[in-house]
């Protein structure tokens, strides 16, 4: 089954689920039977070689899940081994029932050991789902790092063990699955914070409950999709010139600096604005002019220059590479008060931090990655990466417009709007200039489609796509110029 377009809380899963129990009147065992069911299939699908394995169960329904599987790979000619991190005296309600279930089939589970992991060519993680509190405690933290260090892949049910299935954060030790499946909704967990480096392929099965019932929740997140690049970009009239996709000025490149505003120019032009300037610092233009003849370089000598240049622009990117001078903050102030729609990256961020911010505007796009986030904010970046989604709301409470928060599953959000969290992109991005590329992406799209929510997710997007596009051949060693020389396949599928 594809990943749905929805993200949802694990509160949210959990009324779901109640609803298709209490309102549906779906037996709570069939939706766990089903939920075994699916998991049997997608172990299938994923090793398909495999006939050994060994399911790790703790309490709770994440076990009861555990055993469902086991007595359905058994009955398929598995080899099965089941290893009861908890004795399976102390289940309840359906998980009990699985276990009796999985025990009349002759199946036995085994107390815990680490020696065991061995039997298996797959691990399943039954032992937590959603349903840890607080962190983990002393002896399920060894059972997990055992799991880990077995030198064997792992499929997690329904949320890897240990990880926080609303804010992807490892509460203490958690699972590092190769694969996941998650059941009834898509968690956020899986997509945002660390929540993709512990869950790896993620699958999901709705236990056909895919009808929404009236009070159907609003989703926390979605996931920004190829399908918007084609609404954004449509194909274009024959008759088109320059002067139909926008003009877009990038203000940026101070002393010393001039390959972060040729890169979010090239990028500008890379995903199709018409005309593109780079205000630069006038011992910048020679170098930038030399390396992307088809970028218009302004040697930025003056506020009077500057104010010219923005009353051409439809569009202006304020950042890449601007420094933090006297020059540079005068720069940002003439660019802040153009009345221009808005990209608002890099320095200018940390400007505006320092400066104590400026007033909440709707025509902005704020793209910081954790540490500015946290300079705008007052906040460390660690503090930022915490929660993710909440810093988010926390940067639309105080600065409205649109916000891009970078990072593994970038966010994006606006006041008003279910926020956006794009799954592509790869750790070989994490690299000088690839912020400044991102910057001329969003710009660019923004020109052509005149809508900042739409520009920011589909600026993301294919910023991901041409990083993963460009990393084919290996993410270490990745440049930022790779990334917008890819850009141009990314919105032209």
């Amino acid at each position: 089954m594809a990943l749905p377009t929805a993200l949802y809380s694990t509160a949210q899963v959990r009324a779901l689920d109640a609803y298709a129990i209490n309102e549906l009147g779906i037996a709570g065992y069939t939706l766990m039977k089903r939920a075994g069911e699916a998991a049997l299939r997608y172990l299938r699908t994923r090793w398909p070689t495999a006939h050994r394995i060994v399911i790790v169960c703790g309490r709770g329904n994440n076990a009861g899940d555990g055993y469902v599987l086991a007595r359905f790979a058994h009955a398929a000619g598995l080899t099965v081994t089941v290893l009861s991190a908890s004795p399976p005296q102390q289940l309840r309600g359906d998980a009990r029932r699985a276990y009796e279930d999985f025990k009349a089939s002759g199946g036995a589970a085994h107390d815990f050991a680490a020696e065991q992991l061995a039997a298996g060519e797959v691990i399943v993680d039954a032992l937590l789902g959603t349903g840890l509190k607080g962190g983990v405690h002393a002896e399920l933290a060894q059972v997990i790092r055992a799991i880990n260090s077995s030198g064997r892949p792992v499929f997690a049910l329904d949320v890897p063990s240990g990880l926080d299935g609303d804010a992807g954060v490892a509460l203490g030790e958690a699972v590092r699955a190769e694969a996941t499946v998650t059941f009834v909704g898509l968690k956020t967990g899986l997509l945002v914070g660390e929540g993709p480096e512990y869950a790896g392929t993620v699958f999901f099965d709705d236990l056909e409950l895919a009808a929404a019932p009236p009070a159907h929740p609003a989703p926390r997140l979605t996931r920004i999709i190829e399908a918007e690049i084609h609404a954004a970009l449509p194909r274009r009239a024959r008759s088109a010139n320059k002067g139909n996709f926008g003009r877009v000025l990038i203000v940026g490149s101070g002393g010393g600096m001039p390959g972060a505003a040729r890169l979010a120019g090239e990028a500008c032009l890379r995903v199709g604005a018409g005309l593109t300037t780079v205000a630069v610092a006038p011992e910048n233009v020679a170098s930038i002019a030399a390396g992307r003849p088809e970028l218009i370089c302004l040697p930025l000598s003056g506020e009077a220059v500057l104010a010219e240049a923005l009353g051409h622009a439809d569009v202006i990117a304020v950042g890449p590479g601007l420094g933090r001078s006297p020059w540079a903050r005068a720069a940002l102030n003439t660019v802040l008060a153009s009345g221009k729609p808005l990209v608002i990256d890099a320095d200018a961020l940390n400007l505006l931090a320092e400066s104590g911010g400026a007033p909440a505007r709707e025509d902005w796009i704020l793209t910081p990655h954790p540490g500015e986030a946290g300079r705008l904010l007052g906040l460390s970046a660690k503090e930022i990466q915490r929660d993710r989604l909440a810093a988010l709301d926390r940067l639309l409470e105080r600065f409205r417009g649109t916000i891009v928060l970078k990072g593994a599953g970038t966010l994006v959000g606006a006041p008003g709007r279910t926020p956006g969290v794009c799954e592509r992109g790869n750790p070989g991005m994490a690299t000088a200039g690839t912020g400044d590329v991102l910057t001329g992406a969003i710009a660019g799209v923004l020109a052509q489609c005149h809508d900042p929510w739409i520009a920011a997710r589909v600026g993301v997007l294919v910023h991901a796509m041409a990083g993963d596009a460009a990393a084919r051949s290996g993410e270490r060693g990745l440049l930022a110029s790779d990334l917008a020389r890819e850009l141009h396949n990314c919105v032209n599928l």
